[in-house]
Order: C-alpha cells, then sequence, then structure tokens
C-alpha cells in the first residue's frame, strides 16, 4: 500500500512540475493580453449591435488598435521622422516637467531591454568585500562627471522580479561575464535555478 501512495505521489509532483510552469505561463499571457485589452478597448462606445442597441465588445480590438499604433509609429520612425524632427521633439517633451520625468523613464527602460542600443548588454559579477558574487549589468563604465573617478555603476536584478537596483562599485571589483545579457538575465530572475546551457 505504501509502494502505491509513493508512486502515485511520485506522479504527482513530476505532473505538478509540467503543469505549473505551463499554467503559469499560460494565465501570466492571458492576464497579461486579457488586461491590456480591457484597458485599451473602445468598441462598446464606437459599435452598437443593430438588432438591441445596446454596446457592443469586440474582444481583441484593443489589443489589435496598440498593435497597428505601435507598427504604425515603427514605420513612420524608420522612413519618415529624420534626426533633426526626432531630436526636435524629445527637446519639446523635456520641457513638460512631470511628463519628462515619466517619458524619460520609460524610455532608459524601454531601451535598457529593446532597441538598436540595449543598455543591459553587459553582464557582470561584482564580489564584495565578504566574498559573496552577485551577477549585474554594467550601466555606466565613467562616473567622474559626478565625482566618483575609478567607480561604476551596475544594476542588480531581483529574482522572480521586475525589480533591482543600482550599486556604484569599484571598477577593479567588476569582472566580465563570458554568457549572453540573455543568459544572465534569465539566471538571475529564476533564483539561478535555470541552466547555464
Amino acid at each position: 500500500m505504501k509502494r502505491i501512495f509513493r508512486a502515485i505521489f511520485r506522479y504527482f509532483v513530476k505532473g505538478l512540475l509540467v503543469v505549473l510552469p505551463l499554467g503559469a505561463a499560460f494565465f501570466l499571457i492571458f492576464w497579461a493580453f486579457s488586461s491590456v485589452d480591457d484597458a485599451l478597448n473602445l468598441s462598446d462606445k464606437i459599435f452598437v449591435d443593430p438588432q438591441t442597441g445596446k454596446p457592443l465588445y469586440i474582444p481583441g480590438l484593443g489589443l489589435l488598435s496598440v498593435i497597428i499604433v505601435i507598427l504604425v509609429a515603427g514605420f513612420m520612425a524608420t522612413y519618415l521622422i529624420t534626426e533633426p524632427i526626432y531630436n526636435w521633439f524629445n527637446k519639446w517633451l523635456n520641457k513638460l516637467p512631470i511628463f519628462k520625468f515619466i517619458y524619460s523613464s520609460v524610455k532608459d527602460l524601454t531601451e535598457a531591454f529593446v532597441g538598436d542600443e540595449k543598455k543591459l548588454n553587459e553582464p557582470v559579477l561584482v564580489e564584495d568585500s565578504h566574498g559573496f558574487k552577485r551577477i549585474g549589468f554594467l550601466t555606466q563604465k565613467d562616473l567622474s562627471n559626478i565625482g566618483l573617478e575609478g567607480d561604476v555603476a551596475v544594476y542588480f536584478p531581483w529574482s522572480y522580479s521586475f525589480a533591482g537596483q543600482v550599486m556604484i562599485v569599484k571598477a577593479d571589483q567588476v569582472k566580465p561575464l563570458n554568457m549572453s545579457s540573455a543568459q544572465a538575465m534569465k539566471f538571475i530572475v529564476s533564483g539561478g535555478v535555470s541552466s547555464l546551457n
């Protein structure tokens, strides 16, 4: 009888290891898409059901409109907007006090992960005075303009989170890692359990 219960428990644990990550991934993707769609879907304010006269909600229209806006913006930025216009637009946005802070923060965060100039592209290892080592990303190599000669800025993401912290460390404490940014981020965010292959 014990053997049967042990076998059932083993099957249950193996099944859990298969179902839980799949279920969590599908749930998070579904939640993200449905949240964006609910927030941006204006179909019930634009369209009316001709038979009942009630607002007509079309699922997915909010997400589709966001994708179209992003694609059009990308096309315009690639083919129509020249460097002087882009610089003028950024300069104009920087004159709006609160909007400037939010816009520049989101822009920097987005550029850190995607785009032509990814900012988090140098994974490094930093050892502290106690001998503990942490993996992070080198974000600033020269801090002399704020009086910190010989120091660098390193961003340390937190495990199981999209948050992290920036620390100023001595340049000689930083050792480049022979791994891609994606591998390093995956390893950190997974709490070190992700494969390094």
